[in-house]
C-alpha cells in the first residue's frame, strides 16, 4: 500500500531539541475505522479513493507510518487552574505539517500511546472522548468558530482502563499548529534566551508573516494575539460555548479552539455555568472566559518581555499597556456581537442596557440560550412559557421600538440574526446518548448527529425536535470529564 497521502514538511523540527522528543506510535491489535471526515479530506487535498477501509485504519492508527512524517511529542508548560507545571504531549504525536499551497496543517494522532511527557499516564484514549472531540470540533467549524478539526477516529480493538473498561480509539486531529502560550512558557524556564528568540521568530514566520519587517515586532505580535483571542472568546460567548480547561497550554497561537475535553454548550442561560468535573471553583465558568483570556495573555506577555525592549521597566510598561487594552476591546466586540444577535446594525447608547435586561430575564426564567435568540427572529412569539412572562414581554416591546431605528426591514434584520444565532448546537445530552451507543458498538447516532450539525444556521432543513430542544430534567448533563 502506498502511504504518501500527506505532503509533509516538518519545519517545527528546525527548532532546538528542547521543544520535542522523538516517539513512535504504539501498534494496535485490530484497528477499525469508526468515522472518517470525507469533506475535510477533500479540502486538504488528500486522496484516499484507492484506499480500503482497513488501509486507512492501519495508516491512521500508526500501525503503518505515513511517508515523510517525523514523529514527535511536543514539549510545553502551562498554568493549569492557575498552577504552573511542566507538561508536553502526554498522549499525542505530531506526524508533521501537511502543506497545501501556501498553507500548512499539523497532522496529529491523539491516543496513540505514551510519550516522555505522559507523567505515569498510559497515553491512550477511549472512544467516547475521541468521538466527543470529533463531534464538537466539526460542529464548531460549521458554526464559523476558529477550531482544530478531526479527520478520523480509529478503534484500536483494545480496552482502555479508566474508571472502568472502554473501547480504545485514536483521533487524527488537524490544526494550523500546536504552538501554545505554554510553549513560550516552556522556552522561558529553560533559561536560554536564544530558545525564546527562535520560538518567537518561528511563530512569526508561521502565523504572522505580515510582522516580519515590523520595527516593534514583539509588541505588535502581542497586540495581534490580543485581537485574535478577543475575537475567539467573543465567538464562544455568541454560541454559549464553555471550554472548560482554559489553561495556558490550551491557548493556541494560531487562534484556533483546541482541546475539547470537558467542554460543553450551555442550555439554560446562567453566566456561572460550569460543566467540567475538575473545575471546582468555577474558574472557567461561562462568564469568566474573557477574564481568564486576559490572564492567559498576561502570561504570554511575560515570556516575551526581553523581546519587547532590552530595558525591563520599559518592556513591562509596554506589555501592561497592551494587556490592559483587552477588557475594552473585548467589551466592544461582545457588544457588537450581541447587537447582531438581536438584529441591531447601528449603535445606540441604550443598547447595552437592552441586552443586559434580556440576559437578566433569561437567567431568571432559565430560558434556553440558543433557542431564545433564534426564536426572536420569528414573525410571532412562540407559544412557550418564557415568551409569555411579563418581564420578557416588557423587554420585547422595548426591543421592537429599538428596531424601528434601523433603516432595514424586519425581514432583512432577521436574516442577520439568523446567521449569528444557530438553530442547532451540539447538545450535551444528545452527545452523551450518542457516545453511550458508540461505547456499545453502535456508531449510527454519532454519524447522524455529525451530519445534522453541518448546517447549524439553516431554517430550511427538517430537523427532529429531539435535536433542537433542551434536555428535560432526567436528561440534563451536569458534569463533563477530560477523558484522561
Amino acid at each position: 500500500m502506498q502511504n504518501n497521502i500527506f505532503n509533509f514538511e516538518n519545519t517545527y523540527m528546525n527548532l532546538p531539541d528542547e521543544f520535542h522528543s522523538y516517539v513512535k506510535p504504539r501498534k494496535v491489535i485490530s484497528p477499525k475505522l469508526a468515522i472518517f471526515n470525507d469533506d475535510l479530506s477533500t479540502e486538504l487535498g488528500f486522496n484516499f479513493s484507492s484506499f480500503k477501509p482497513e488501509d486507512i485504519s492501519n495508516l491512521l492508527s500508526g500501525n503503518i507510518i505515513p511517508e515523510g512524517s517525523s514523529l514527535i511529542a511536543q514539549a510545553y508548560a502551562g498554568h493549569q487552574f492557575g498552577h504552573f507545571t511542566i507538561l508536553g504531549d502526554g498522549r499525542a504525536i505530531l506526524l508533521g505539517e501537511h502543506v497545501l499551497g501556501d498553507k500548512r496543517f499539523d497532522i496529529q494522532f491523539k491516543g496513540s500511546g505514551p510519550t516522555p511527557y505522559s507523567r505515569s499516564g498510559d497515553g491512550l484514549a477511549a472512544i467516547g472522548p475521541m468521538m466527543r472531540e470529533y463531534i464538537i470540533s466539526e460542529a464548531m467549524h460549521y458554526l464559523n468558530i476558529p477550531t482544530c478539526r478531526s479527520l478520523a477516529v480509529v478503534e484500536t480493538g483494545e480496552d482502555v482502563i479508566r474508571e472502568q473498561k472502554y473501547p480504545g480509539a485514536i483521533l487524527t486531529r488537524i490544526s494550523k499548529s500546536h504552538i501554545r502560550v505554554g510553549t513560550f512558557q516552556f522556552a522561558v524556564i529553560q533559561e536560554d534566551k536564544d530558545l525564546v528568540n527562535k520560538l518567537f521568530n518561528y511563530t512569526i514566520e508561521r502565523h504572522f508573516p505580515n510582522l516580519i519587517e515590523s520595527k516593534s515586532k514583539a509588541l505588535d505580535f502581542l497586540y495581534a494575539i490580543i485581537e485574535q483571542q478577543a475575537d475567539l472568546v467573543t465567538n464562544w460567548m455568541r454560541i454559549g460555548f464553555i471550554h472548560g480547561v482554559m489553561n495556558t497550554d490550551n491557548v493556541a497561537l494560531s487562534g484556533e479552539t483546541i482541546d475539547y475535553g470537558p467542554c460543553a454548550f450551555m442550555d439554560h442561560y446562567d453566566p456561572l455555568t460550569v460543566f467540567s468535573s475538575i473545575d471546582h471553583q468555577g474558574r472557567y465558568s461561562f462568564a469568566n472566559q474573557p477574564i481568564i483570556t486576559q490572564w492567559n495573555l498576561a502570561r504570554l506577555a511575560e515570556t516575551i518581555l526581553p523581546l519587547i525592549s532590552d530595558k525591563h521597566e520599559n518592556a513591562l510598561k509596554l506589555a501592561e499597556e497592551a494587556i490592559n487594552t483587552f477588557a475594552d476591546l473585548y467589551q466592544s466586540k461582545w457588544l457588537d456581537m450581541m447587537r447582531l444577535k438581536i438584529g441591531l446594525l447601528t449603535k445606540e447608547n441604550e443598547d447595552k442596557d437592552l441586552i443586559s435586561e434580556l440576559l437578566d430575564v433569561m437567567q431568571k426564567h432559565k430560558a434556553d440560550f440558543t433557542n431564545t435568540f433564534r426564536l426572536l427572529s420569528e414573525d410571532t412569539l412562540p407559544d412557550e412559557e418564557f415568551f409569555k412572562a411579563k418581564e420578557f414581554l416588557y423587554w420585547y416591546k422595548k426591543w421592537k421600538v429599538r428596531l424601528k431605528k434601523e433603516s432595514k426591514s424586519f425581514e432583512q434584520l432577521r436574516k442577520i440574526m439568523d446567521v449569528n444565532n444557530p438553530r442547532i448546537i451540539p447538545r450535551n445530552h444528545i452527545i452523551e446518548k450518542a457516545l453511550k451507543k458508540a461505547e456499545e458498538g453502535d456508531l449510527s447516532k454519532i454519524k447522524e448527529y455529525v451530519k445534522i450539525l453541518k448546517d447549524p444556521y439553516s431554517s430550511m432543513i427538517n430537523i427532529e425536535d429531539e435535536y433542537l430542544n433542551p434536555p428535560n430534567d432526567s436528561e440534563k448533563v451536569l458534569q463533563t470529564f477530560c477523558g484522561t
